[in-house]
C-alpha cells in the first residue's frame, strides 16, 4: 500500500470539517481499518461513492474506464474496495465475497467517514454486485441518490430469483444503466418489472454486463461506457447533485 496516503478514519474526519477538506481532492488514499480509496474527478457534477463488483475491484478496464469517462463530465468518483476483493489481491487467489449484508455495512462505514460537511451526503451506486450493495443500503439509510450500473436483477438464467425486495424502502432518486443483452436482466425481462418511484432506466443498446456489444453492431464498448457515463452525469445533475 506505499502508494497511497495513510490517513485513519478520525484524521479524515478532521480533514473533513475543513472547507478544502483533502479527501475531497483527486488522489490516492488508504484508510486504515477499511483500506483504498480513489478520488477522481473535480465534483461540479456531484460526487460518487463507487463499489465495484463481485469478481473485479476497481481496477479493472470496465471500472477504470467508467470512472474516468464520468471524471471528464464532471462526476468526481470515490472508489473503495471492499475488504475480500483486497484479500483476493494481496494473496492471488479468488476468493468469493462474504454475505451481502456484511458489504452493506462496510459500504455503510464508508459512507460515513466520506459525508463532507459542506459537500453533503455522497450519491450512492456501484457495478453489478456493488450496484446491489448500494441500493441495500439506501434502502436501509437516507441517500441522496443512487446509480446502479448493470444491476443485478436475478442470477443468470434464474429469472424466478429477483433482488427487488428491498426497492419499495428507496426514496432517492435512481438510475439504472442497462446493457439491452445484460444476462442479470434484459430489456425484455426487466420491462414487466414494477419499478415505480424515482427511478430512471437508461439501456445502452447491445450492451452485456460490462457494456460490452457485438461487433455487428458498429459500437465499442468504450462508447458505449461514454454515453453511461453521460446519462450519470445528467441525472446527478437533473436531482440536484452537489458539485
Amino acid at each position: 500500500m506505499s502508494n497511497f496516503a495513510r490517513l485513519d478514519p478520525v484524521a479524515i474526519g478532521l480533514i473533513q470539517e475543513c472547507e478544502q477538506g483533502t479527501v475531497r481532492q483527486p488522489g490516492r488514499w488508504f484508510v486504515e481499518g477499511l483500506g483504498p480509496l480513489e478520488v477522481k474527478g473535480s465534483g461540479r457534477a456531484g460526487r460518487l461513492l463507487i463499489a465495484h463488483g463481485a469478481g473485479a475491484g476497481q481496477h479493472s478496464l470496465y471500472m477504470r474506464r467508467l470512472r474516468d469517462a464520468l471524471a471528464e463530465q464532471g462526476v468526481q468518483t470515490l472508489a473503495v474496495e471492499f475488504a475480500y476483493m483486497q484479500r483476493m489481491q494481496q494473496e492471488g487467489r479468488r476468493i468469493p465475497p462474504p454475505r451481502i449484508d456484511h458489504l452493506v455495512e462496510e459500504l455503510s462505514r464508508w459512507c460515513d467517514i466520506l459525508t463532507h460537511p459542506q459537500g453533503g451526503t455522497p450519491w450512492l451506486g456501484g457495478k453489478s454486485m456493488g450496484g446491489r450493495v448500494a441500493s441495500l443500503l439506501a434502502a436501509r439509510r437516507r441517500a441522496a441518490g443512487l446509480v446502479l450500473c448493470g444491476y443485478p436483477f436475478h442470477p443468470p438464467r434464474k429469472p424466478e430469483r429477483l433482488r427487488l425486495a428491498h426497492w419499495p424502502q428507496i426514496t432517492c432518486p435512481t438510475l439504472v444503466v442497462q446493457g439491452s443483452r445484460d444476462p442479470f436482466g434484459t430489456r425484455e425481462e426487466v420491462a414487466h418489472y414494477d419499478l415505480a418511484g424515482q427511478r430512471r432506466l437508461h439501456w445502452v443498446e447491445d450492451g452485456d454486463h460490462d457494456w460490452k456489444p457485438r461487433r455487428r453492431s458498429g459500437r465499442t464498448q468504450a462508447e458505449l461506457i461514454e454515453e453511461g457515463a453521460t446519462a450519470i452525469a445528467t441525472f446527478m445533475q437533473a436531482h440536484g447533485a452537489p458539485g
